[in-house]
């Protein structure tokens, strides 16, 4: 591991254009470490080469790579000789690679054209996930660990920094690495193959609305797994221990000898268990220092999400270093310590309202005497003990609400709220105000009905936020921003058979000369839903005097029924009581 740089040690400057540039081969406004610059061409690049001069930035981060070839491309133009991004004037940007579209686990993703421009790193903010994800200190971090340039590790995949880890370890041990993925999945008989071929156990929910809800989680569960489990390529399945039965339900044996990945992983989990202690002690303090707390908290989340694909990998095809029969072992054992947690927390008079992979959610089982209840954070520690990974409290709820599936009663599996005890949050997963398309209004209408529902418990102030809201969207009164949907583009204008709001909004980018990319994301308002034109919506840039208030009313009853659906409402009922048997009560306007 090199020693770790400091965001705040590198000075940055950010370029960024608004979408209405991207395809222009002359930029009418650029911002500028902040400000927004307009004139003409030169004026734009003497304020370009003006914040160089000022910064002498080491990070370049742009909101598109294009802005790089299309600010030379100006000063060729313009006749501005002197101009250069480079921290060497006499030596050009060069392209790294064209752009190009891809798909993974059925998921289009569109990757821009690559640049460098010699002396300082670009971070393109369209084409990186840690710096999305986290900040610089976060990129800083992985930059120590894997060896890779600051500008190479902004534009990685997860897969690739922890591929880059995993190099480095193979070197320090002296070990060739493979060019490419090479070990092929061991024989197994058929039954051992339909036993292996499991996930991480799931408890289907309890649908509906539970009060005092607690939620214990496995901390990092299948990083701690491979540790304490020994679970690695080079040690699973050996020869010299054939006869051993060590995953559960499996019959691998695991060799004695310590695995690479176990070196691989267990630094980076103690390193984030201890930047987590850092961050709960700075929070601790009286006066708190922000930027302290920035650098931790992106380092931690970093890391989080390397030891969040550590065990996805191990069963990815072209993994360098993955072998099928970690993954299959690691879900075998992840199995059976939440089965191990269930039954222990049951016996001590608990009841398990949902469990999924690494969190369980218990409350108090009502048919057991709360004196012959056992405490719950000491059979965390009973249970952490019998299973070598820490099982850590992370929250008490007033309430939480498990949402049924929309065509059943089941529960869904991911959809739930709920408010934290002592605290003005909700958790939210899976419901509208957690979609990446979900408009910004109906994302707050939900939010203020779930403040409602907290409040009173009550379908009818649900019900009166809702009428509020329709009323707003009929008499136009919600402005347009607030009703952008963002979607992302799968296909070429020309593959979609269908015509979708996604299509429209493609029409309508193609007419504006907007190059729209699949696996790229389009932002719209929809103004007419009844029309299969380009009319049916308008792009968020444009200026929009109207929007189609139905399709908006649908979208906020989706909305409400999330929130209502645990209380056994669906649309059909708040229909019925939107078209006049609702009785309005004071609650609704509180």
């Amino acid at each position: 591991m090199t020693p770790r740089i400091k965001a705040s040690e590198l000075s940055t400057l950010r370029l960024s254009i608004p979408v209405t540039e991207t395809s222009n081969d002359v930029y009418e406004k650029l911002s500028v470490a902040g400000d927004a610059v307009t004139g003409s061409p030169t004026d734009i690049l003497t304020a370009v080469q003006g914040a160089l001069e000022a910064h002498d930035p080491d990070v370049l981060v742009c909101s598109t790579s294009e802005i790089i070839p299309t600010l030379y491309e100006m000063a060729t133009d313009a006749g501005v000789d002197d101009f250069s991004l480079s921290r060497w004037p006499d030596v050009d940007y060069q392209q790294l690679a064209s752009r190009s579209t891809y798909s993974s686990y059925g998921r289009v993703g569109h990757s821009p054209a690559r640049y460098n421009v010699p002396g300082r790193a670009i971070i393109d903010e369209s084409n990186t996930f840690f710096y999305g994800e986290t900040n610089l200190d976060g990129v800083l971090d992985l930059v120590s660990r894997s060896n890779k340039p600051v500008q190479e590790l902004a534009w990685a995949s997860i897969g690739n920094v922890l591929t880059a880890i995993q190099i480095c370890e193979a070197h320090d041990r002296g070990v060739l690495v493979p060019w490419n993925s090479w070990r092929h999945e061991f024989y197994k008989p058929m039954g051992t193959l339909h036993d292996a071929d499991r996930g991480g156990f799931i408890f289907a929910p309890e649908a509906g609305l539970h009060e005092n809800v607690h939620e214990l989680d496995f901390s990092s569960l299948y990083p701690n797994i491979i540790c304490t489990r020994n679970i690695s390529p080079d040690v699973i399945r050996c020869d010299c221990h054939s006869d051993r039965d060590d995953v559960p339900g499996l019959g691998y044996s695991i060799c004695d000898d310590r695995g690479y990945l176990v070196d691989v992983l267990q630094p980076i989990i103690d390193a984030r268990d201890e930047i987590k202690a850092a961050i709960r002690r700075e929070k601790e303090r009286d006066d708190p220092d922000k930027d302290r707390l920035a650098e931790l908290e992106g380092r931690s989340g970093a890391l989080k999400w390397i030891l969040v694909a550590c065990f996805g990998y191990q069963g990815f095809s072209n993994a360098k270093f993955g072998r099928i029969e970690c993954h299959e072992a690691i879900n075998a054992f992840a199995r059976e310590i939440l089965l191990t947690a269930k039954q222990r927390l049951e016996a001590g008079g608990w009841r398990v309202v949902h469990g999924i992979v690494d969190s369980i959610w218990v409350t108090p089982d009502p048919d057991v005497d709360d004196e012959d209840r056992e405490n719950l954070e000491t059979l965390a520690t009973e249970i952490t003990g019998r299973v070598e990974i820490r099982l850590e409290h992370e929250a008490q709820y007033d309430w939480v609400a498990f949402v049924p599936q929309r065509e059943s009663d089941a529960g869904a599996l991911t959809k739930y709220f709920g408010k934290v005890a002592g605290d003005d949050d909700f958790k939210i997963r899976g419901i509208e105000a957690r979609q990446r398309s979900t408009p910004p209004f109906i994302e707050d209408v939900q939010r203020d009905c779930l403040d409602r529902l907290d409040a009173t418990r009550s379908p009818d102030a649900v019900l009166g936020r809702l009428e509020r809201a329709i009323d707003e969207l009929q008499a136009g009164n919600v402005a347009v921003e607030r009703l952008v949907e963002r979607n992302r583009v799968s296909k070429p204008l020309e593959g979609y058979s269908q015509n979708t709001q996604n299509v429209a909004a493609l029409k309508r980018a193609r007419e504006q000369e907007l190059a729209v990319h699949p696996g790229q994301d389009i932002e719209y308002v929809v103004v007419d839903d009844e029309k299969f034109s380009r009319d049916r919506v308008a792009l968020a840039h444009e200026a929009i005097e109207t929007y189609d208030a139905s399709y908006y009313e649908t979208q906020l009853v989706r909305a409400v029924e999330s929130i209502l659906a645990p209380l056994d409402w669906d649309r059909n009922d708040i229909r019925r009581e939107l078209n006049g048997t609702h009785v309005v009560g004071i609650t609704d306007w509180t």
